[in-house]
């Protein structure tokens, strides 16, 4: 027998949990978009305007200053406290002992879960969810259950007895994304607390993905004062630093820096030890001058972020508009994130339809199916950009339904 063939279990591929993964249909639909000319890319999380000019020269200047060498593994201590102090100015008490500095958010999402789940655990997911959520428990080898929010009249919401339901001594740990992506559902304050509570009872870690908090619309989030920023309901509101919470964030929503992968947790000081291990076998850390660029974002970056809201907002509400008036679309403006996560004729078949419309309009949205079995029905579209363009996609879409004679 050749030394090839071999038996199928010593077959030269990747463990099976890994070979199991989803693949990013996100990602299928841009492939399919490669070759089309003038695409409207409305399908990935990310703005089409670049970081601003004062992050971008924060990190410039701290690459000329030569800040190319390893920095501590939870991140430079300057960024540590303004992040800290960041944190406490929008959630109450935090110190520097309780923030470390991560490689991106997702970075961040793996590194919790390497911290408390491992193989066999059982791990429950609200969805429809950003696929890497759901994914990165089950490379760990633990098992992921979902309950999937519900979809109408107030558009996407919460059946909160389902999910205490699902939360029982054997779960491990409870993974929230609120504001949500792709609905754009927001978890609400009662809610936390009373997740928070049974979660407490039952010793049940909370992994909190947060990275679009100020991303927040809704009317009452201001406070009197105008000039009032509008934080979403955040699980940092409810506990205290020490308890089994652990909050991810990302510079990539508020400050426009998707491409400079950097993030940062909140998470209790005993784990902060083991956590400085994990970021060693993962990164090592997060590169110095990008940290500087971070500490830029937030000490300098709230008329920035206040203002990119306020620009957000008005692209969802003309967005939400214009697809109102089209024929068979069903559309609810969400009071977070920067998607709109809606259904449309054509869309049980979503991955289908969404290589169409990039193949023949040359319009890129995401599958609804990318997020979850419980997506499919919708399509995702950012609307992180200016209404002109907006409108360009608008039009291509309208062409679409009618060329198909589904208006």
């Amino acid at each position: 027998m050749s030394e090839l063939d071999l038996s199928a279990s010593l077959l030269p591929n990747a463990r099976d949990a890994v070979r199991a993964l989803r693949p990013s249909q996100i990602r299928e639909v841009a492939n399919a978009g490669f070759g089309v000319e003038n695409v409207l890319p409305f399908w990935f999380g990310e703005s089409d305007r670049v970081t601003p000019e004062f992050i971008r020269t924060a990190a410039s200047d701290a690459l000329a200053a030569g800040a190319t060498f390893y920095t501590h593994n939870l991140g430079v201590a300057p960024l540590r406290a303004a992040l800290a102090n960041y944190v406490t100015h929008l959630h109450g008490a935090t110190s520097v002992e309780h923030v470390a500095v991560t490689s991106a958010g997702v970075n961040a999402l793996m590194l919790a879960a390497q911290l408390v789940v491992g193989a066999g655990d059982r791990v429950v997911a609200v969805t429809p969810l950003w696929p890497n959520l759901v994914e990165i428990p089950k490379i760990l080898g633990a098992h992921v259950e979902t309950v999937a929010l519900g979809y109408g009249a107030q558009g996407w919401t919460l059946d909160l007895e389902q999910l205490l339901a699902e939360l029982t001594p054997a779960t491990k740990m409870l993974l929230i994304n609120s504001p949500n992506n792709p609905t754009g559902w927001v978890m609400s304050k009662e809610q936390q607390r009373v997740v928070l509570e049974h979660c407490r009872r039952h010793g049940i870690w909370i992994v909190a993905d947060e990275v679009y908090e100020r991303l927040y619309y809704a009317e009452d989030a201001a406070e009197a004062t105008p000039d009032a920023s509008r934080i979403a309901p955040s699980f940092l509101d409810l506990a205290a630093r020490d308890e089994r919470v652990i909050c991810v964030n990302s510079f990539s929503k508020a400050w426009l820096m998707t491409g400079w992968r950097l993030g940062w947790i909140v998470a209790p000081t005993a784990l902060m030890d083991d956590l400085g291990k994990l970021v060693e076998y993962n990164t090592s850390c997060a590169p110095a001058f990008v940290q500087q660029a971070g500490i830029a974002a937030v000490e300098q970056g709230e008329p920035f972020t206040r203002q990119l809201v306020s620009d957000l907002k008005a692209s969802r509400d003309h967005l939400v508009r214009a697809l109102s008036a089209m024929p068979g679309v069903d559309v609810k403006a969400p009071p977070g994130a920067m998607y709109l996560f809606f259904s449309l004729p054509g869309a049980a078949q979503s991955l289908a339809l969404c290589k169409s419309l990039v193949q023949e309009v040359g319009l890129g949205l995401a599958p609804g199916s990318a997020f979850g079995a419980e997506g499919e029905g919708f399509v995702r579209w950012c609307y992180a950009c200016d209404t002109a363009r907006l409108d360009q996609g608008v039009a291509r879409l309208e062409q679409f339904l009618v060329r198909h004679r589904v208006n």
